[in-house]
């Protein structure tokens, strides 16, 4: 039915690549929970780092994707494809605006519950080039635990 809500536990396998000076690699496995709300998909976890627990709300739309954090860093990433956009990121030393350009964004439903989400982008800080960044982001339903 139209504007019913379709949520699940999820599993996450997410690859971040990072080209600045080096390239780097990070994966990670996460459990968290994906739900569709007013025609957009969300995904929705925690991650635990040195720095603490960062909270992460994905929003996927056709053409654009929001990543917002919050917890030990804040974050705030419009991504839209063609078009650079301002964001935020704070962590322990203040906040910082940011911008960030979108080149791919695509998410693909892979089962009813399923899927992945591919972004790239280049992130700019104070007008300065600071990196560009390929995300991809797997889900797929699991099973709560009884």
């Amino acid at each position: 039915m139209a504007g019913e809500t379709v949520s699940c536990p999820v599993k996450i396998h997410m690859t971040t690549e990072i080209f600045q000076e080096e390239a780097e690699k990070i994966e990670l496995v996460l459990f968290g929970h994906y739900y569709e709300k007013g025609g957009s998909a969300y995904l929705k976890y925690e991650e635990v780092q040195e720095a603490g627990k960062i909270y992460t709300v994905v929003k996927m739309a056709s053409g654009r994707a929001l990543v917002l954090r919050s917890g030990a860093v804040s974050m705030r990433l419009d991504l839209r494809e063609g078009s650079r956009r301002p964001g935020t990121y704070e962590n322990g030393y203040g906040q910082f605006p940011i911008e960030a350009a979108a080149d791919e964004i695509v998410h693909t439903r892979t089962g009813s519950l399923s899927g992945q989400l591919s972004l790239g982008y280049r992130l700019y800080m104070h007008g300065d080039s600071v990196g560009t960044y390929k995300m991809k982001i797997h889900y797929e339903e699991v099973q709560a635990a009884k």
